[in-house]
């Protein structure tokens, strides 16, 4: 008998590459215009946007139609529609069930949170421009009705505050949706850490002389609000303020939830 070499015997084994991150945050985004929920959602963006334009020109004193007026009317509704969007985005794979198909075919469940996080930073980008953009054609128009010349009292400077501030605010709804992976339990932590936790922290703060001192660096809201503020600039204090309140609400909440989200199991 003749022996057979052992390298003519092994079987080649098929190269295997890795999809590529940018395919997986394509398809993240595709994802989030697919469903009519979320189709409608990111359009509210734009027609909250226009809607409140259109407040400022028919109900803004004359005196007030400048740019800032407008990109400030505009944030109200914005900030509040981004977190949902990344909410949705994340807590998708659990609420409706497609988790098992996606960690099946990208079992790195890491990827797809990157990409997930990705394709909502883009949304909120691409949702900052249409807002600038919109709040620059009502200027326009306001001055027009008016018949005043437009006043742009917003720096580029002021609109990366702005554009970070919506980012920020986008982070706290993902955190949410990581930490809880349930559309309802994220949309319901996220209304009381926006609405009901800043509320009592300000009661507190008006009461008692030692948390006045002590809410901005535990208030993410109202360490956040400086970045909306265009009449002035931040002082090194409160960068201090914004960063420490981000690792306290974002960074810790995330890293908690990204290892319940490694581990739990997907059915």
């Amino acid at each position: 008998m003749t022996a057979i070499p052992a390298d003519s015997a092994r079987t080649p084994v098929p190269a295997i590459h890795r999809v590529p991150l940018t395919r997986v945050v394509k398809v993240e985004l595709r994802k989030m215009f697919d469903t009519r929920s979320g189709f409608w959602l990111i359009a509210s963006i734009a027609i909250s946007a226009v809607l409140a334009t259109g407040g400022v020109i028919l109900w803004a004193p004359d005196g007030e139609l400048t740019y800032s007026t407008f990109a400030t009317a505009i944030r109200f509704p914005v900030v509040i529609i981004l977190p949902l969007i990344a909410i949705l985005a994340v807590t998708s794979e659990w609420s409706q069930r497609t988790g098992l198909t996606t960690f099946t075919l990208i079992p790195h469940r890491s990827r797809i949170i990157t990409a997930k996080a990705i394709s909502a930073v883009l949304i909120a980008i691409g949702a900052m421009v249409l807002t600038f953009v919109v709040g620059a054609l009502g200027n326009l128009v306001g001055a027009a009705v008016t018949g005043t010349s437009p006043v742009w009292d917003v720096t580029i400077t002021q609109c990366l505050y702005y554009v970070l501030g919506m980012i920020l605010s986008l982070l706290i709804g993902f955190t949410l949706g990581v930490l809880l992976r349930s559309s309802t339990g994220a949309i319901v932590a996220y209304f009381i850490l926006t609405f009901l936790v800043p509320t009592a922290f300000g009661l507190l703060a008006t009461s008692q002389q030692w948390f006045r001192d002590l809410q901005p660096w535990v208030d993410i809201q109202f360490s956040q609000s400086g970045l909306f503020v265009f009449e002035k600039s931040l002082t090194g204090e409160q960068w201090a303020n914004i960063a420490v309140t981000g690792v306290t609400w974002l960074l810790l909440p995330l890293a908690v939830g990204l290892v319940f989200v490694m581990r739990a199991e997907v059915k």
